[in-house]
Order: structure tokens, then sequence, then C-alpha cells
């Protein structure tokens, strides 16, 4: 049965600076239907609705909503003409309740006496109706994040939108929970919405979405019904030419069915030992606690959990950031205690932080300084104490070319690199500099399908020089790629660790959610 064209987007433009983000995008949305929009970060994919939730003015083309001419200027005008959007950072108040959250800058009836008895029976309705568990009268800081999620989806349906955006919906999510939000997702088609699913990951497209559209480069290159369509035929169409894909890391499960090339290691003496861990921090709240574990040469360990759980603090800690209050960390023989964060660095430690703004990164300085921060007392940079500015400017060029960053020139100031550029740039200051052990916090974030590809594949380098590597990650398919073993972490305690063989994603999910192993 053909389904009636709900939402068309025409000729979509939109230019920032000299940057051509979107060039001629054509989307069309029918009625009751999961459109999957694929593509690789950097395709344009959350620019595209965000011209349609009226974030973004384009600077060509046009929106049609059955068949008639829209224009959106504002999130407003989009909510005016029921389109919705979840955006992957979601922009609540956590001293409100649900109900607060969901009714905020809607009118209400009860104004101005703020009783909310009828709207919060109305969102009680609206989540036994979809399939989306949440209390209205709980507070927004007591909900973990797959919750507050569902709390997003609640307010776009609390205002009646027929087209739902959902931009990376899974990111934070664990394995069951996503299995819930597609389900949820089912009901709503059912009763008579069309969403668009905004994702760089296959599996998903290929199990919920009805039609696919993928983006490259801020063009359209395929859009068909999922039925049409193979995971290997999606990404050749995300990655193009450029990559081969039969030796592709990222693509190594699709292409083989196996999950990498690399296979098993035999391991080395550890280079790691945690023992007892315990952290604080400046508020006195504990943020690691009992902690242990150790990371042995030609090991990458994964740390799987939702954000917040203490993965940072744990990075922090081991790179001497984060005081210890109970227990030991041994760096390759170095006790972090006593030990200052840039005698680790000194000593064959490499950081790729989470937070590439804030951390290891002076947007004041040139490119060349933040190639070499941490690493500035190196004797390959410096000539009787005095910093060597020609080999330094040496070797950024040669890091720009090796780890393509996009810049003008290695003298150029880094507040003017894009955000994927400064991660490129935590990359290569991490890999260009000999470590016996690295700690990667979501290494990948931010970068095109060819980056991802590179870094993989520096990871497995430095795995069989018998490097250690602890890799944490929110992403669960890219630990099951990479990771010999698997630790969980969940309100700063590691809650389990699986060996490759025993990998799970359920069984991690379990233990993202608070449950033991074994338990």
């Amino acid at each position: 049965m053909t389904k009636s064209i709900v939402l068309q987007m025409e000729g979509i433009r939109k230019v920032f600076g000299t940057v051509v983000a979107l060039d001629d995008v054509n989307l069309q949305l029918n009625s009751k239907e999961i459109h999957g929009l694929l593509g690789g970060n950097g395709a344009g994919k959350t620019t595209l609705m965000n011209v349609l939730f009226g974030l973004y003015k384009p600077n060509a083309g046009k929106v049609e909503l059955h068949g008639e001419k829209v224009e959106i200027r504002s999130p407003k005008d989009a909510i005016n003409n029921e389109i919705g959007m979840v955006h992957q950072h979601f922009l609540q108040v956590d001293s409100y309740t649900v109900t607060e959250n969901i009714v905020l800058g809607t009118e209400l009836k009860s104004w101005p006496t703020l009783k909310l008895e009828v709207e919060a029976d109305q969102i009680r309705a609206l989540s036994e109706k979809f399939g989306l568990a949440v209390d209205p009268d709980t507070i927004m800081s007591d909900l973990p994040i797959g919750v507050r999620q569902k709390v997003e989806i609640l307010k776009a349906l609390y205002r009646g939108v027929e087209v739902l955006i959902l931009d990376e919906p899974t990111t934070n999510l664990t394995p069951q929970e996503v299995d819930d939000l597609f389900e949820s997702l089912r009901v709503m088609v059912d009763e008579g919405l069309s969403i668009v699913f905004i994702t760089h990951k296959l599996r998903e497209v290929m199990s919920v979405c009805d039609k696919i559209t993928v983006l490259r480069d801020g063009q359209n290159v395929l859009t068909e019904d999922r039925e049409n369509v193979t995971e290997k035929s999606l990404v050749k169409a995300m990655v193009g030419e450029g990559l081969n894909v039969e030796e592709s890391v990222v693509f190594s499960s699709v292409v083989s069915g196996a999950e990498t090339r690399w296979g098993a290691s035999e391991f080395g003496e550890p280079v790691v030992k945690v023992e007892g861990l315990h952290a604080q921090n400046e508020d006195s709240i504990v943020v690691i606690k009992d902690c242990t574990f150790e990371v042995r040469q030609k090991e990458i360990l994964g740390v799987a959990g939702v954000a917040g759980n203490g993965q940072q603090a744990l990075a922090e800690c081991l790179m001497g950031v984060c005081p210890i209050h109970q227990g030991s960390v041994i760096v390759d023989g170095m006790n972090v205690s006593e030990t200052e964060t840039r005698d680790l660095l000194e000593g064959g430690v490499a950081y790729i932080p989470q937070d590439r703004l804030l951390d290891g990164f002076l947007p004041t300085a040139s490119v060349a300084h933040n190639l070499i921060l941490g690493y500035q007392r190196n004797q390959a940079y410096s000539n009787k104490g005095f910093l060597d500015w020609k080999i330094i400017f040496q070797s950024a060029r040669q890091q720009i070319d090796e780890y393509t960053i996009m810049t003008p020139s290695a003298g150029d100031v880094a507040a003017n690199l894009s955000g994927g550029n400064i991660q490129r740039v935590m990359l290569a200051r991490a890999f260009a500099h000999p470590s016996s052990f690295l700690i990667a916090h979501n290494p990948t974030r931010g970068l095109d399908i060819r980056s991802i590809d590179f870094v993989y594949k520096k990871l497995f380098e430095r795995k069989e020089a018998g490097a250690a590597t602890l890799l944490i990650s929110e992403d669960l398919d890219e630990l099951f790629r990479m990771c010999d073993r698997i630790a969980t972490i969940y309100s700063g305690e590691i809650v389990g660790i699986l060996e490759k063989g025993e990998f799970d994603k359920y069984e991690i999910g379990r233990m993202m959610s608070g449950v033991k192993a074994n338990d």
C-alpha cells in the first residue's frame, strides 16, 4: 500500500563560512514510517535536521508538509507545525519534576496556581500508551540517562507532534534500553507518527527503519527501502571510494563476519596494576570505589558504562590528576600517588582525554604548541634547555600530514580548528610519542569513518608492538571490535570483567545498570 508523503525537503543547502555542510540535499518522509538518516560523523545528518527544526536557516531549498510549503525560522515554528526533535544533549532543569520539565514553555490552564495534576495525568497516559515508563512526579536529577531520554520524547509527544526527529538516540542507552526504545518507536508509528532516526550505526537502521537515506560529505548518496539494501551496500555508500572496505577495521564484521582481523594475543606482563582504588572529587563525593584490575602488555582493556559513571575520574586517577584516597595505582613501575603527571608523560604514559576542549588543549596557542603539550621538556624538542622550534615545527608538519589535521599551517592558532581536527591533534600527540601505556577516552568521537579506521589501526599497531591500552568508550560496538577484555563500570565501581569469548551485549547491559557479574 502506498503511503502518503508527510514531509518533503528539497534542494537544502547550508553553508558555514567557506564550509558547505549541505549541498542540494533532499529527504522525503512518508506517513507512519521510521526513516533512517545514516552517515558518518560530519556527513550532515544533524545539520539537515537542525534546518528542519528551525535551528539553522538554509541558504537554499524548501520544506513542504503535506504538500504545502512552510517557513520554519525557529523551533517554535517547528513545534507549531507538529515537528519535534530530541537532541543528543538534553535541555532539562534538574531541580524540576518530570511534569514541570515537559510542560515548560506550554500554555498552562492552571496559571497562576501552577497545579499540574491534570498535566501529570496526561503524561502518565502518554507514558503508558507508548511504553515510556516515567513517573511524572520524580525530580529530574534522580533519573538515569535512559529515563531522561524518555522524558524528552514525552515532551515532544505532549506537544502533539506528527514528525519526531531522534538524533543518535541510543548513544547513552544499555542494549536492553535500546530494545525498549525500538518497541516504543513501533507503537508511535502504529499510532500515526512519522520518525526520522539519525544514526551512524548500521545494525540499528537495519533493525528498526523502514527506509534509509545515506548522506556523505553533505550530499545525498542513497535512499532505499530497508529490504533493498544490505549492510555491505550501506557501508560502501557511507565511505565512497576513499576507503578499502575489505581492509577496514570499522567494517570488518560486516565484510568478513568476524569481529576483527586481529586475533587473540599472548599477553605479556602487567603494565598497570590497580588495587582497591578509591577516589573523591573536590566536593568530597566518592567517584571511584574499590576498583581492582590490571592491563597487560599487548592488551586492550575496554571500559564500558553509561556516561557519567566514573569513567573520567578513573582516567584522571591513572594520570595522577584526581587524588587517590585509598588503594594503589602502579603504572610501568611508577607509583602514581607519588608521581607528577608530567613525569608520567615523560615515563611513557599517553592520554587522549574525553573533553578535548577543556583538557590538554590551548586554544590561543599554535597547532605546533598543542602537538607537543606535555612533552615540551623532551630532549627531542629542546637544545641546551631551550625549545628547538625548527625541530618542533618540522615534527608538527609531519603529524599534520599523517593525521590529516586541516589547518593552514603549524603556526596557525589552534582555536581555528574544528572539533574533529582538535581530536586529531589529541590523537597525534598521543600516538607520536613512545608510550608503554595509553589511556584513550572516547578517542573516535567526532571523527569521520576514515579517521576512525586510522585510529583503530594505530591502536592495533601499539598492541602488536607490546603496549598496553585502556580504551574507555560508550560505544559497545567499538569495545567488542577492539578489546581483549571489557570491564563495566557503574557508579564508580567495576562490577564485572568479561574475556573476549564471553562478550554478550545484554550481560554488559545488565552490568551497566548496576547488576554485578554472576548475580
